[in-house]
């Protein structure tokens, strides 16, 4: 995936607080985007994460706004919780060419880092 990063939300804010571009996407540290023209929000609404494979073949996603706005094909996102299941924020990356992401083993290894990073967001969690 060409763009990663994390991002911080509230129900009316949405930051992006690390990113990691070789794709140049265009979103840096500190950038601030409207909530609700995020797929974010919809999971910090859900709270379950999202594994997009392709849009173009993801019949829910292919006519999505968000996708045709940035410009992505593939797209994995998951939530960061708080130690009280609220969400913090999300983990996601995107990239303009479809990529092979919705597996097992990539679900499960996302989950992961997400739990991870929120051990050094909080560390006190632990």
């Amino acid at each position: 995936m060409g763009f990663a990063a994390v991002a911080g939300m509230t129900e009316e804010r949405w930051m992006a607080l690390q990113v990691y571009d070789r794709i140049e996407f265009g979103l840096n540290a500190g950038d601030e985007l409207d909530i609700a023209a995020t797929i974010c929000n919809e999971i910090r609404e859900s709270g379950r994460p999202i594994y997009i494979d392709s849009v173009r073949d993801a019949p829910k996603w292919r006519d999505h706004p968000v996708p045709a706005t940035y410009g992505f094909q593939s797209y994995v996102s998951v939530p960061l919780f708080r130690m009280d299941r609220s969400v913090y924020g999300t983990m996601f990356a995107v990239d303009p060419k479809p990529h092979v992401i919705d597996t097992p083993e990539v679900r499960k290894s996302i989950v992961l880092l997400a739990a991870r990073l929120m051990t050094f967001l909080y560390p006190d969690a632990i």
